[in-house]
C-alpha cells in the first residue's frame, strides 16, 4: 500500500476574547464544551498578545468576542486570535461577534467619509476568517461586506417571548423608533400575534452624532402598551425622547426592547428616568452592575448563539432557528 488513508474527524473548539467571558462561559455550557485555554495579555504600550495552550490543528474554530468598550482593543484582540488560529492550521475559523463593531458606519452620508463596517469585514477576511456569525446587524446589507458566509442571527424570538410572557394581558402596539425600522416592527407585530404598528417620525443632524429629535408619533397608540424596538441603544437620547413622545400622546405605558446595550455616557440615567416601565436588552454586550437599574432586564443570548454554532458545526440549517425567515 503506497498511501495512507484516514477518516477525518470534526472537532469543535470554542475560543473567547477577554471582552465578555461570562457570555462565552454560558455558550460553552450550552454546547457542553470547555473554552480552549489561552494566554492573553497587553504589553505596557497597549499591544495585545494571544497564544493558545492546546493544539488547534484541523479544528473547527469558533472565536467569540463582543466588540464592547474599549472597542478598538476588543476588535484588535479578536483579529489577533483569528490570525493565531490561521497560523496554527485551524481547518475553519468562524468569527462570532454578537455585536458588529462600527456597524453604524455602513454608508457614506457625505463626501470624504469612511465605510468602516466594510473595513471591519475586510480585516477579518485578511486575518483568516472563513465565516462570520453576528446578531442583529444595524443594517442587513452589511452581510454583503464579507466575502464569505455570514450567519445573521435575530434576537427577536428571545425578546418577543419575554414580552409575550410578561405582558400577555395588555393591549400592545409595536413602535418603530424611526421609519427605517418599520420592516422589523412588522416582524415583531407578526410574532406577537398581529398587534398594531406605529412609528416615530424623527430628524437627525449628520453633523451631530448620537442626537435625534423625536417629532411626532404616526399610528394609533391611545391607551396601548407601546413596545419600542431597536437594534442598539448607545447614549439613550433617541429612546428617551421616543418614550416621552409616546406617553405624551396617549400611550398607557412604554416598554423598550433592544438587542445591544452599548450604554455610553449618560445612557443609564436617561433610561432610568425616561418613564419606561421596563427596558430590555440581551447580553450580546457586557452590561456591568453600575450601568443597571431596577427597571432593566437583561436576557441571555447564549442559547441562541450555542444552537447556531451547533448547526454550523453539524452542517445544519441556521435559518431553521427562525422558522425559515432568517
Amino acid at each position: 500500500m503506497s498511501a495512507m488513508s484516514a477518516t477525518p474527524k470534526k472537532n469543535l473548539m470554542l475560543f473567547s476574547g477577554r471582552a465578555h467571558p461570562e457570555l462565552a462561559e454560558q455558550v460553552a455550557k450550552h454546547l457542553d464544551v470547555t473554552i480552549t485555554p489561552q494566554s492573553a495579555y497587553s504589553f505596557a504600550n497597549g499591544e495585545i498578545f494571544v497564544r493558545f495552550e492546546e493544539s488547534v490543528r484541523g479544528c473547527d474554530a469558533f472565536v467569540l468576542q463582543s466588540h464592547s468598550a474599549p472597542i478598538n482593543d476588543q476588535i484588535m484582540e479578536h483579529l489577533i486570535m483569528v490570525d493565531a488560529l490561521k497560523r496554527a492550521s485551524a481547518k475553519r475559523i468562524t468569527v462570532v461577534m454578537p455585536f458588529w463593531g462600527y456597524a453604524r458606519q455602513d454608508k457614506k452620508h457625505r463626501g470624504r467619509e469612511p465605510i468602516s463596517a466594510r473595513l471591519i469585514a475586510d480585516m477579518f477576511l485578511v486575518a483568516g476568517a472563513d465565516r462570520i456569525m453576528t446578531v442583529d446587524l444595524h443594517t442587513a446589507q452589511i452581510q454583503g461586506f464579507f466575502d464569505g458566509p455570514v450567519d445573521h442571527l435575530f434576537a427577536l424570538p428571545v425578546l418577543a417571548e419575554h414580552i409575550r410572557r410578561t405582558y400577555a394581558d395588555h393591549d400592545i402596539c409595536v413602535v418603530s423608533p424611526d421609519s427605517g425600522r418599520v420592516r422589523l416592527a412588522e416582524r415583531w407585530a407578526e410574532t406577537l400575534g398581529g398587534t398594531p404598528l406605529a412609528f416615530i417620525h424623527k430628524t437627525r443632524d449628520p453633523m451631530r452624532p448620537n442626537e435625534a429629535v423625536a417629532n411626532r408619533v404616526v399610528g394609533d397608540i391611545d391607551g396601548r402598551l407601546c413596545v419600542v424596538i431597536d437594534d442598539m441603544i448607545d447614549t439613550g437620547g433617541t429612546v428617551a425622547k421616543a418614550v416621552e413622545a409616546l406617553l405624551a400622546q396617549g400611550a398607557s405605558d412604554v416598554v423598550v426592547a433592544a438587542t445591544h446595550g452599548v450604554l455610553s455616557g449618560p445612557a443609564t440615567e436617561r433610561l432610568a428616568n425616561c418613564g419606561a416601565r421596563e427596558v430590555i436588552f440581551t447580553d450580546t454586550l457586557p452590561i456591568p452592575e453600575e450601568k443597571r437599574f431596577p427597571a432593566m432586564t437583561v436576557l441571555s443570548i447564549a442559547p441562541l448563539l450555542a444552537e447556531a454554532i451547533h448547526q454550523v458545526f453539524d452542517d445544519g440549517s441556521v435559518t431553521s432557528l427562525f422558522d425559515g425567515n432568517a
